[in-house]
């Protein structure tokens, strides 16, 4: 009775109100129980989202946020200029673009966030629970960002106002069950106060981006921190770069591409090239002297076959320490006076052992199948190796006169360059999947680490990558971080506007 009375006071035709929009996006909410709630302001004219959000944090295992979003599947990307509404406040509060398994607060999720103090990340925590992580960009501040999914890889792409997007550096792989949740979030990082950002020209896309049989490729040079595992970039660009040694004194990274050595100072964005003469072709098997005063490279300007040769850390030309070839260099001994490399001598590739001052090389190892990577510990009592003596790569060591080979590792998964920490304490090494044979580019891949004494294996990282993301020691002198470089393949056409850096 009292819907017909309420009709019958409505003249015929007139047109109703229409409910609140939420533009691209079907709802909204406080993710988690916060003590103010927040709200989403909606401006139709001019496509603008004003996000208000409380909350405690986004960060470790449980998140709370206010969360307007849509539901999707597949392949997506979403965009938006962010602006924040006031100074001061909590400098780590954060304005995220998210992509989310669903709405617990403990959901597996991928954010690209601005915060407060300009600091510019892509997080995520790739298990229900599980601790947040994050790769931090070397650009603050930026006006706008991207976050895209393809299939299982999250990447972040950054551009200041009326520029084109930049690749930020650094993806992870994070598998989601389709259908998730895409959108816009703010949190306060303080319960007590709210804090809203303003998304403008958001956009979304979703389907495949790219062609395969077009791809290209670009690299980052990151490093990730061991205790915390946070991933931060150090330098983004286009084309194939690889293998990073970290210098003795841990103000410089060195590097290989097109055949050539490079220095990047850390917090640097213009590498340097080094000068290595006549050595032209030069592959990902490379590293430091212990002295800081050499490099060892491996290059094949000859005649086309690896040989190793050693050059002046400030450049010069290399001179010759393997006669044979084909020879790849893995590690010095902590004395300098040795280096050990994989070498294939009879078509069998083994791992060697050669004096630097000159001499004959030494075959410490001889089980039919590839061993390769070695590389000493620090106390120069072993050299740890790969191996597939036993089917599926492994990490191996030995004593340096070959003996007592026993095995490390005995898992599902193919292992790789096996590297010791400065301090003794670590060995980290490439892990593929089981079906993977060799160690390719492009590929699926994860950084674990384990106690030298044997014990619980970690993921440091999932990442695209394998074939010269860590072929050589790559430690920070203080063994807190390790660099390796991740790869993503992009479509020329697609991507024709995000200019490399």
């Amino acid at each position: 009775m009292l819907l017909l009375c309420l009709a019958l006071l409505i003249p015929f035709g007139a047109v109703l109100p229409q409910q609140p929009t939420l533009g691209l996006f079907e709802k909204h909410s406080d993710i988690a129980v916060v003590l103010k709630s927040g709200s989403v302001e909606y401006d139709s004219t001019h496509g603008t989202y004003r996000v208000t959000g409380s909350g405690t944090n986004m960060w470790f295992g449980s998140d709370e946020f206010q969360f307007v979003r849509k539901q999707m599947s597949g392949d997506v990307s979403l965009a938006a200029d962010i602006k924040w509404i006031g100074t001061g406040g909590n400098p780590h509060r954060k304005a995220c673009l998210l992509i989310r398994q669903s709405l617990d607060p403990d959901a597996p999720y991928a954010d690209a966030v601005l915060h407060g103090n300009g600091l510019t990340s892509l997080q995520y925590r790739e298990d229900r629970g599980g601790p947040t992580r994050e790769i931090q960009s070397n650009i603050s501040a930026p006006g706008r960002l991207r976050i895209e999914k393809v299939g299982d890889y999250v990447s972040m792409s950054i551009a200041n106002e009326g520029e084109s997007f930049l690749p930020s550096g650094g993806s992870f792989r994070l598998k989601l069950t389709d259908p998730f949740f895409v959108g816009l979030g703010v949190c306060a990082h303080d319960s007590n106060a709210v804090e809203t950002a303003v998304f403008s020209k958001v956009e979304i896309t979703s389907g495949k981006q790219t062609n395969s049989a077009e791809q290209t490729v670009e690299s980052t040079m990151e490093t990730i921190d061991i205790a915390s595992m946070d991933r931060r970039v150090v330098y983004h660009t286009r084309g194939l770069i690889e293998a990073p040694n970290w210098s003795r004194d841990g103000k410089y990274l060195l590097f290989n591409r097109d055949g050539k050595i490079y220095r990047l100072d850390i917090g640097s964005r213009e590498p340097v090239l080094m000068n290595t003469d006549f050595a032209a072709r030069c592959n990902n098997d490379h590293g430091i002297s212990p002295d800081g005063k050499e490099l060892a490279i491996s290059d094949q300007s000859k005649d086309g076959k690896s040989r190793i040769y050693i050059v002046p850390i400030e450049g010069g030309v290399p001179r010759l320490v393997t006669p044979f070839a084909p020879s790849y260099w893995h590690g010095w001994s902590p004395d300098g006076k040795t280096v050990a490399y994989c070498a294939e001598r009879n078509g069998e590739f083994d791992v060697y052992t050669i004096p630097v001052g000159g001499g004959n090389e030494m075959r410490l190892t001889s089980a039919p199948g590839l061993d390769d990577g070695p590389d000493y510990s620090p106390d120069g009592e072993y050299i740890y190796f790969n191996s597939e003596r036993t089917g599926l790569m492994q990490i191996w060591r030995m004593k340096p006169d070959s003996s007592t080979q026993e095995q490390v590792t005995s898992d599902d998964y193919n292992n790789w360059f096996a590297h010791p920490s400065p301090d003794g304490k670590w060995i980290v090494f490439l892990s593929y999947e089981k079906d993977v044979k060799g160690h390719p580019a492009n590929k699926g891949v994860m950084l674990r680490i384990m106690p030298v004494g044997g014990g619980q294996i970690q993921i440091l990282a999932r990442l695209f990558g394998g074939q010269g993301t860590i072929n050589v020691p790559s430690w920070s002198p203080d063994s807190r971080s390790l660099a390796f470089v991740s790869y993503r393949l992009v479509n020329p056409q697609s991507r024709r506007n995000d200019n490399a850096r």
